[in-house]
């Protein structure tokens, strides 16, 4: 919504802001790490009210910035803060707070995130028309500032054990002691590997596909519609099937993955996945635009499930932002990267037709990687 306004008023180019835009999603991967491990040392709910005042202030700089430096710190600084680190918080408080009904409660919040995703941009550009993009920018930061930060006071508790409760709602008591629920309630210091681990890996690189794939699909989709002789309006429409798709996929996904568990749903939503890259590859009519839109959209809602769900099935409560954090961070990485692959290919071979096929090995690939996977993770407290 504000790319126009700001390209009119300062005279940077489009690459210069991409350029942005890509500095800003790799600070925006670091700080995810950086974030999610403070909220083991400190909670989520501090960490929340730290982000939300620094979300806030980052859109007053924006508002303020009138030269490149600026504008590079403050555009790192919305990527850092709202795409990055509000939502690891919000993904670690629900995997301290539920365990049976996890998925579920992972759908919900998704379903949090695509409302927003329906109401920000007309608000965003109703402010624009009305006050100016600078002024809209200070208008989002009071926002920020009025609405999350005493909601996180007031209703945000780091852990169930925090009022007496047991995950799930249980009372403390009667909670069942899984290795799930027995987690996370001293603050023994972490120190199971990560990036060494070839455990993480097993899981961080399959869940990473969707991300990249899907990134990669959408940044390339007027020319992928082009090719087979469709408009850009056409490609454009094609978020309204994507949407529609989402949001009962996100309900789905959260029940079923509740009752089987993360590798079922990802099979299925890799499934999904190599079916909206050959679908992309006869993309020629509006019938199938539409297929190919609501696929992809389903294979976004189950992987924003899965992907949330599951750090914590597999690792615990305890010591979940320095895993969950650095997962997102690969993710966060794949999504940056997945574009440039598949340029280069098109390039390579003169079409997309079959760079998006060679594409589908990754798929393949992640199925194999994920029902392979048998991390055996050494608990915290056995490890300290």
């Amino acid at each position: 919504m504000f790319l126009d306004s700001i390209l009119e008023e300062t005279g940077l180019s489009r690459t210069a802001l991409s350029a942005l835009y890509a500095v800003g999603s790799g600070i925006s991967a670091v700080m995810v790490t950086v974030v999610s491990r403070q909220a083991d040392r400190y909670g989520p709910r501090r960490i929340l009210l730290v982000v939300a005042i620094l979300l806030a202030s980052s859109c007053m700089l924006m508002a303020a910035s009138f030269s490149l430096v600026t504008f590079i710190i403050a555009f790192a600084a919305l990527r850092a803060f709202g795409q990055g680190s509000l939502p690891i918080n919000g993904t670690l408080l629900v995997g301290q707070w539920f365990v049976r009904y996890r998925g579920r409660a992972l759908a919900i919040m998704g379903l949090g995130f695509t409302a927003s995703t329906a109401a920000l941009p007309p608000v965003s550009r109703l402010l624009i028309d009305t006050l100016g993009w600078r002024q809209a920018y200070v208008a989002l930061g009071v926002m920020v500032l009025v609405l999350l930060v005493p909601a996180t006071w007031a209703l945000v508790r780091d852990r169930p054990e925090d009022i007496g409760l047991g995950p799930d709602g249980d009372a403390l008591l009667d909670a069942p002691l899984s290795s799930d629920t027995t987690k996370g309630r001293g603050p023994a210091h972490d120190t199971r590997p990560i990036f060494t681990s070839p455990a993480f890996w097993m899981l961080a690189l399959p869940l990473s596909t969707a991300p990249f794939v899907v990134t990669a699909l959408v940044f390339h989709q007027a020319g992928i519609f082009s090719e087979q002789g469709l408009d850009a309006d056409i490609a454009a429409a094609t978020f309204v099937p994507y949407a529609i798709a989402n949001a009962p996929v996100v309900i789905v996904a959260g029940t079923l993955i509740d009752r089987f568990g993360p590798r079922p749903l990802f099979v299925a939503a890799m499934t999904l996945l190599l079916a909206a890259l050959a679908v992309a590859q006869v993309v020629s009519s509006l019938p199938l635009a539409i297929l190919y839109g609501a696929i992809l959209g389903a294979t976004g809602g189950a992987s924003q499930v899965i992907s949330g769900f599951t750090w914590a099935h597999f690792y615990g409560r305890e010591g979940l932002g320095r895993v969950q954090g650095s997962g997102t961070m690969v993710g966060i990485a794949g999504a940056a990267l997945g574009p440039l692959p598949l340029a280069a290919l098109e390039v390579q071979f003169g079409g997309f037709g079959p760079a998006i096929a060679l594409m589908m090995a990754l798929p393949l690939a992640a199925i194999v990687a994920m029902l392979l996977a048998r991390p055996k993770v050494t608990s915290l407290s056995a490890s300290t």
